[in-house]
C-alpha cells in the first residue's frame, strides 16, 4: 500500500528535492537535478524501487516540524523505552548534492532501523555496492550504476548486505549519530566528507523568508511557508521554477491521470514571479527573467509552454513499465507530452509577470521589451487559432474563452506599456486588437440565457478557470455578468465545498475517469470572492483551504474531501502561488 500524499514533507537544496515520509523513509529523490531519473523511487512502487529509511524498530509514535522557517525536517520518534529525534538537510551552498541525516537521542534508549536501497533510473536499475575505507580509515559504502554514483557516509556502517545497507543500533540519551548520502557522476573520484553547512543552510532560508513583507496578511505562517516552498523549487543556478518535485502522483487513484510535472511551465512560473513580488522577494523575479530570456530566445513560432530546469526543449514523453505507479495508477510517465501543445494564455501571463517586475525595483531592461514585442507581434498572427487551453486538453482543441481573455491582456499590457512607460511599439495595432477580442469574448464566450460566460465558444458549459476574469482586469468582480458565472460555477463545478476545473464527464478532455477538486479553482474563488466584497465567504473558503495543508503546511494539486485525502502531485506550485495570490487579495480587500 501506498503511503498516503500527505504522509510526506520536502526537503531540497534548490538543486533537486526529496520527500520524506512520516516513518523517516526518503521515497522520491531525483539526482542531481530535479528531472534527472530517481535513485529513490518507492513513491511509485514499494521499498524495492529504492528508499533510504531511519526509524525506530517495532511501534513508535511521530511528530514533525520544520526548523524555524527553513526547509531543515525535524522528525520526532517516541517510543515505549525513549525519544530520538531525525534531522533531514540538504546543504546549500557548496556545490555538491547532499542529504544529511542526523539522529539525536532525546530520553532513555531507542533501538533504530537504517536501511539504504538505491535504484538507479526510476528504481529499475540495481547497482553495484561496496564498503570501503576512507583515507580517514572512516566507513563509505558506494553505490554505482551507468552514469551515476552515490556515498553512504556514516557512524556505522556494517558491512553491505547484499545490494542494500541494514543496520539495527542502540541510540542513547545524549549520542549524535550522522549519515549523508552524497552524489556525484560515477567517473568522478569519490569526494571526501561533507562540510558541516547544515546550520549555515538553516540560517540562510531563514534570513530568506525574513525579507519577506506579510503585514496584515491572513494566515501567515501558512503562507510564508508557500513562498519558501516556491522559493525551493526555483532551481539554483537556472531560475526555472518547476511545477512539482514529483511525476506521476494520480488525479484518479487508479487511473491514466498521471503526469510529470517536473518541469518549468511559462504560466506557473510567471504566476509565481508576481507572488513573489508582491512579497517583496525581488530577485527571484529578476532570476525567471533572465531564465525566461534564455528559454524563449528564437522564432517566437517556436516558443513552447513548458521547459526543463535549464531552459531545454525536448521533453519526449515516455513510460516506465518496471513502475508499479503510485496505488498502481499506471502509467508512470516521465517527460510531458503537452509540450507541443498550444495554449495561447501563456503569453498573456508571460505579459503580465514582466509587467509586474516592470513596476517594481526591477525596473525595465531593453531585452524584455524586445522579448515582448516579438511574443505580441507574433500573438497577432494566430490569436484566433483554437488551442489546448491551461488545463492541457487532450481532446479537440477549441476558442476557450479564459485563453481568449488572456489574449486580450497581452494586448492590454502592451498598450499600457506604450501608454504608461513611453515605451515603443504599433500601440495603434495593439489596441485595435484588444478591443476586438473583448467584442468577441462578450458575445461568443457568454451565455446570455443563463448570464454566464461559457468554458469555450461552442459549449454551455462553465469553467473555474472564468474566475481569472476579474483577478486580471477583463470584468469588474462585481459586474453582473460576473456575479452570474460565479454562481454556475458553483452550482455546476462545487464538490464537498470545493471547485472541480470542469467536468470531466463532458468528455472535453479526451481522458478517462475522473479528478477531484483542484485547489488552486478554489483559492480563485477567495480572490473573487474578496474582489466582489464577499469576505465572510472569501475569509471562510480561505480558513478552510488553509486547513487542508499537511501538519508541515504542504499542498498537493487536488483535494479530495470526501476521504480527507491529497491527491496529485505533490508539492504542487501552482496550489501554493494561488494560495498565496489569494491571502494578498484578502489584505488588499481589507483596505
Amino acid at each position: 500500500m501506498s503511503r498516503p500524499i500527505e504522509d510526506y514533507a520536502m526537503i531540497g537544496d534548490r538543486s533537486t528535492a526529496a520527500l520524506v515520509g512520516r516513518n523517516g523513509s526518503i521515497d522520491w529523490l531525483c539526482l542531481p537535478r530535479f528531472d534527472s531519473p530517481a535513485c529513490f523511487a518507492a513513491l511509485l512502487g514499494d521499498e524495492e524501487n529504492g528508499h533510504w529509511q531511519l526509524c525506530p524498530v517495532g511501534d513508535y509514535q511521530v511528530s514533525r516540524a520544520y526548523v524555524e522557517n527553513s526547509a531543515a525536517l525535524q522528525t520526532t520518534f517516541s517510543t515505549d523505552t525513549g525519544v530520538v529525534t531525525l534531522l533531514d538537510v540538504m546543504p546549500t551552498g557548496n556545490g555538491r548534492i547532499d542529504i544529511v541525516r542526523r539522529v539525536t537521542g532525546v530520553r532513555g534508549t531507542v533501538r533504530m532501523h537504517h536501511e539504504w536501497v538505491v535504484r538507479f533510473e526510476y528504481g529499475t536499475a540495481r547497482p553495484w555496492i561496496r564498503r570501503r575505507l576512507e583515507d580517514s580509515d572512516e566507513p563509505a559504502i558506494t553505490a554505482v550504476a551507468g552514469p551515476d554514483k552515490l556515498v553512504l557516509r556514516g557512524a556505522r556502517l556494517p558491512e553491505a548486505s547484499g545490494n542494500r545497507h541494514v543496520d539495527d543500533f542502540d541510540v542513547r540519551e545524549g549520542d549524535i549519530l550522522t549519515f549523508s548520502t552524497t552524489w556525484l557522476p560515477s567517473h568522478f573520484r569519490t569526494p571526501g566528507p561533507h562540510p558541516a553547512l547544515v546550520d549555515e543552510t538553516i540560517h540562510d532560508e531563514v534570513t530568506w523568508v525574513a525579507r519577506l513583507d506579510l503585514t496584515d496578511v491572513p494566515h501567515a505562517d501558512v503562507v510564508r511557508r508557500s513562498l519558501l516552498t516556491l522559493h525551493l523549487m526555483t532551481h539554483v543556478d537556472t531560475g526555472g521554477i518547476v511545477a512539482a518535485p514529483t511525476t506521476s502522483l494520480p488525479e484518479d487513484f487508479g487511473g491514466e491521470r498521471n503526469w510529470d510535472y517536473r518541469y518549468c511551465w511559462l504560466r506557473d512560473a510567471a504566476l509565481t514571479i508576481n507572488s513573489l513580488i508582491e512579497a517583496g522577494a525581488t530577485e527571484e523575479a529578476r532570476f525567471w527573467r533572465d531564465w525566461l530570456l534564455r528559454a524563449v530566445a528564437g522564432d517566437p513560432a517556436d516558443l513552447q509552454i513548458m521547459y526543463a530546469v535549464d531552459g531545454s526543449r525536448r521533453l519526449t514523453e515516455l513510460t516506465i513499465d518496471g513502475l508499479p505507479g503510485y496505488g498502481g495508477a499506471r502509467p508512470v510517465r516521465i517527460g510531458n507530452g503537452a509540450v507541443d501543445q498550444r495554449q495561447t494564455d501563456v503569453i498573456g501571463e508571460v505579459m503580465l509577470a514582466l509587467e509586474a517586475a516592470r513596476e517594481s525595483d526591477l525596473g525595465q531592461s531593453d531585452d524584455t521589451w524586445s522579448l515582448q514585442r516579438v511574443l505580441i507581434d507574433h500573438l497577432a498572427e494566430t490569436w484566433q487559432d483554437r488551442d489546448n487551453g491551461l488545463w492541457e486538453i487532450r481532446g479537440p482543441r477549441q476558442h476557450f474563452t479564459h485563453s481568449r481573455v488572456m489574449v486580450w491582456v497581452a494586448f492590454d499590457r502592451a498598450v499600457e506599456a506604450v501608454e504608461r512607460h513611453g515605451l515603443e511599439g504599433d500601440v495603434d495595432r495593439w489596441r485595435d486588437l484588444r478591443d476586438r477580442v473583448r467584442d468577441e469574448v462578450m458575445t461568443q464566450g457568454f451565455d446570455a440565457n443563463r448570464n454566464t460566460f461559457t468554458q469555450h465558444y461552442d459549449t454551455h458549459e462553465v469553467d473555474a478557470s472564468l474566475l481569472m476574469l476579474p483577478l486580471v482586469g477583463f470584468v469588474e468582480a462585481d459586474d453582473p455578468r460576473m456575479l452570474g458565472t460565479v454562481a454556475a460555477i458553483e452550482e455546476d463545478l462545487m464538490r464537498d465545498g470545493l471547485l472541480l476545473r470542469y467536468r470531466t464527464q463532458t468528455g472535453v478532455d479526451g481522458l478517462a475517469g475522473h479528478e477531484h477538486p483542484f485547489l488552486a479553482c478554489s483559492f480563485w474563488l477567495v480572490s473573487t470572492y474578496a474582489a466582489a466584497g464577499r469576505l465572510d465567504d472569501a475569509h471562510a473558503l480561505f480558513d478552510r483551504l488553509c486547513g487542508f495543508t499537511n501538519d508541515v503546511g504542504l499542498l498537493s494539486e487536488e483535494y479530495d474531501a470526501e476521504h480527507g485525502r491529497m491527491v496529485g502531485n505533490f508539492p504542487q506550485a501552482f496550489s501554493h502561488l494561488t494560495l498565496v495570490q489569494a491571502a494578498f487579495a484578502l489584505r488588499t480587500a481589507a483596505g
